[in-house]
């Protein structure tokens, strides 16, 4: 138990450390930005006098190390600033497309591992046979396709074509349209998860054929117990593991790949938020969606890290 605290400390005091570093960087980087946010603000025809007002008053004119300092203090209580003429809030803009982006991870998260975790499994049981070779060939296409052209094709196919599914338009809440809500969302689940179960299924094969392998396996057999219960019970506990970690580090790379899959279908999420920033010039929308991408791409990997110390006992001894 103590070391298991001790390892778990280790991923929290990482925590802070890379959040920082994190916001540094992008920060740093956004101050290259030939942009000013005064001309956005009060127009390309605004005095001279006008503009200098402005950069007093938001501190555009002290180093940068100043105003990230500034930035930081206003991030700790939830404030990332504004953008626009009108001075719209980031965080407000933020909080509505976080969601959205967080629930077509979840998405194409669990379409990943169901799909994956049924092939591998097959592929394992059935081992060189024509079962095993299917699965293995769809695995590296899986692998192959990137998600960006595969949602391209599957707009052509099923909306342009077959009209079966919308590719645009707004979201329906799920609670109040379900039916509408899924088919709106059911495209852009697919072409994300689809690289991600060819990758998953060729490692839940691998852990599976390893376990099968074993000594333990053979003795279990050789007693008598039936196939179902030294796979249900024994093999798919010990094999899971690795694919259960692999997944969960996963989770992170899905939301950045959430992030372009939702500029192809026009989801109202981060995607759309950070080309709404790009194309108005908008450099602190576009810096307060990336903080908030790689602040949630870092929690959500420290996350799965402590999960897979509770899951796995034998790194405790690490």
């Amino acid at each position: 138990m103590n070391n298991l605290l001790r390892l778990i400390g280790r991923r929290l005091i990482a925590l802070p450390i890379m959040a920082i570093g994190v916001t540094l960087l992008v920060f740093f980087l956004m101050s290259f930005s030939k942009v000013d946010p005064a001309y956005n603000a009060l127009g390309e025809g605004a005095t001279p006098e006008a503009i200098a007002e402005y950069h007093a008053e938001h501190g555009l004119d002290d180093p940068w190390p100043v105003r990230y300092v500034n930035y930081m203090g206003g991030l700790l209580h939830g404030d990332l600033g504004t953008y626009g003429a009108a001075e719209y809030s980031v965080g407000e803009r933020v909080g509505k497309a976080l969601p959205v982006t967080m629930q077509l991870t979840f998405i194409g998260l669990i379409i990943g591992a169901v799909v994956s975790f049924l092939l591998g499994v097959i592929a394992a049981l059935y081992r060189d046979r024509w079962p095993d070779q299917l699965i293995r060939v769809l695995s590296i296409i899986g692998i192959a396709t990137p998600s960006f052209w595969l949602a391209v094709l599957m707009i052509l196919v099923f909306s342009s074509y077959l009209h079966w599914l919308p590719a645009s338009g707004s979201l329906p809440d799920f609670f109040t349209n379900p039916g509408g809500y899924m088919a709106r969302m059911i495209m852009p689940a697919i072409a994300l998860a689809f690289p991600l179960t060819g990758q998953m299924t060729r490692i839940v094969r691998t852990s599976m054929v390893e376990e099968l392998d074993k000594d333990y396996v053979k003795t279990a057999r050789g007693g008598g117990l039936p196939e179902r219960v030294v796979v249900g019970h024994n093999v798919l506990r010990n094999a899971l593991i690795t694919p259960v970690t692999t997944l969960g580090l996963k989770i992170g790379y899905l939301m950045g790949g959430a992030v372009v899959i939702e500029v192809i279908f026009n989801l109202p999420g981060m995607g759309t938020a950070i080309l709404e920033g790009i194309q108005g010039n908008e450099t602190m929308l576009v810096q307060g969606v990336v903080i908030v991408v790689a602040l949630a791409f870092i929690i959500i990997n420290i996350v799965v890290d402590m999960l897979y110390l509770l899951i796995n006992p034998r790194i405790r001894t690490v």
